[in-house]
């Protein structure tokens, strides 16, 4: 094999510790083998960065365990090339390996050129995709607490969800709080009709109905009270970090430019074009074409083939954050009314493939349509976009080619001569 690095070096990162090897290779002589042992303080750190200076090494590979790897990217970025591997592609047999064994084994590995390193954004997208992940995390677990609230009106003989579209509307709202104030579990039927507004003051005898008889001990009440702050501050600290994700995209005019465009695509929103640009930056080198991205994202199959016997080809497990955002936005595509472009091809898939595989198949073709306009700077416009949203021009064009191709045989067979076709 083709040495692709001179002089690198293998890290093998824990959280008290690392072991790093360096490898030199001269022409026609075995590698050299340097190893050492530093700690993971930031102190230490920066021994070990001026040792792979003084020693002339400028590329590094380091395995991804869990986050123990980043106190050392942080340190080592601005004059390392560092390349972080995924721990399936460095893995080393076992029962015969240990930490020193590992390094030599990462540094053997990447000096052939044979692992290939992991995307890692800039700085300021790994700032906006923790702050994107955190509320990801919080908005699930404001989701969780809704329907705890909920199942504990159903467990209390409250069946008033049944009746309203939305258990924490105003009128919902204002209800569940006059229940949770009683001492006892008798309603006043006047009070409950006061607090109906709009459309469901039409409702208000199954509203009535839907509460009489509840059952609801003042631990219960207690516990609702508890849940119900929660999720209002839950709601306060959603609004906080939105706060905070506008001001870091409006001190980078690039977030904003890329926004613009990616919001041209049908089910994209602005939220939506926030994520995204967490997850895959604005810079598309990284990436070395769109169905690598795809690949990266977790939105293509798999390929395990063994003795002319495939088996289990379905898509992988990557794309823990965006392959499920890029699924609600096909979503939200397909049911576009505006722009039917993603619709149409939705209806056409869905009739061979079924449901969930036409919908991974809109999620690609986004997140393809989301490469070419960071790659190419320009706004979503699919080249066969006339055949879903202008079917007249389409089937004008189809005139033009027959009539064309029956001219072109016509002459061929000697039926009209060219001054004929002409005129």
């Amino acid at each position: 094999m083709k040495v692709i690095y001179q002089t690198c070096c293998g890290v093998d990162v824990h959280k008290l510790f690392l072991v790093a090897t360096i490898i030199k290779t001269t022409s026609g002589v075995e590698p050299t083998y340097q190893k050492k042992r530093f700690s993971t303080f930031n102190n230490s750190i920066l021994e070990f960065k001026q040792w792979l200076i003084e020693n002339k090494c400028r590329d590094i590979c380091m395995e991804s365990t869990g986050k123990y790897w980043v106190p050392v990217f942080n340190l080592l970025e601005e004059d390392i090339n560092v390349t972080i591997a995924n721990p399936k592609w460095v893995k080393a047999v076992k029962g015969n390996k240990d930490d020193t064994k590992d390094s030599k084994w990462i540094g053997d590995l990447f000096r052939l050129g044979l692992v290939p390193g992991s995307y890692i954004p800039c700085k300021p997208i790994r700032i906006l995709r923790e702050y994107t992940r955190y509320r990801y995390k919080v908005v699930c677990c404001h989701s969780s607490e809704k329907n705890r609230y909920q199942n504990a009106l159903t467990v209390c003989n409250v069946a008033l969800d049944s009746i309203v579209s939305d258990i924490f509307g105003k009128s919902s709202t204002s209800i569940i709080d006059s229940l949770l104030e009683q001492s006892g579990n008798s309603i006043n039927h006047e009070e409950i009709a006061s607090k109906l507004l709009k459309k469901l003051k039409e409702k208000e005898s199954d509203v009535i109905e839907s509460i009489e008889g509840y059952q609801m001990t003042d631990a219960q009440k207690y516990r609702m009270r508890l849940v119900r702050a929660h999720i209002d501050y839950i709601t306060v600290e959603i609004q906080d970090i939105d706060t905070q994700i506008e001001s870091l995209i409006s001190s980078h005019t690039d977030f904003e430019n890329a926004i613009q465009f990616l919001c041209t695509i049908p089910g994209v929103k602005h939220d939506s074009s926030i994520t995204i640009i967490s997850e895959i930056g604005i810079d598309m080198s990284q990436f070395s074409s769109s169905k690598r991205l795809c690949c990266w994202a977790g939105l293509t199959l798999g390929s395990n083939e063994s003795a002319d016997k495939k088996k289990s080809v379905r898509i992988t497990c990557a794309g823990v954050y965006l392959k499920p955002a890029l699924v609600q936005y096909a979503h939200a595509a397909v049911k576009s009314d505006k722009s039917p472009y993603y619709k149409k091809k939705y209806e056409s898939i869905v009739k061979c493939r079924g449901k969930k595989k036409a919908i991974i198949a809109i999620a690609r073709m986004i997140l393809t349509a989301i490469y070419q306009m960071l790659s190419s700077g320009a706004t979503w416009n699919p080249s066969d976009i006339y055949r879903v949203d202008m079917p007249a021009t389409l089937v004008e064009r189809q005139k033009e080619k027959a009539i064309e191709q029956a001219k072109k045989f016509l002459l061929r067979e000697g039926v009209i001569t060219e001054s004929q076709l002409i005129s």
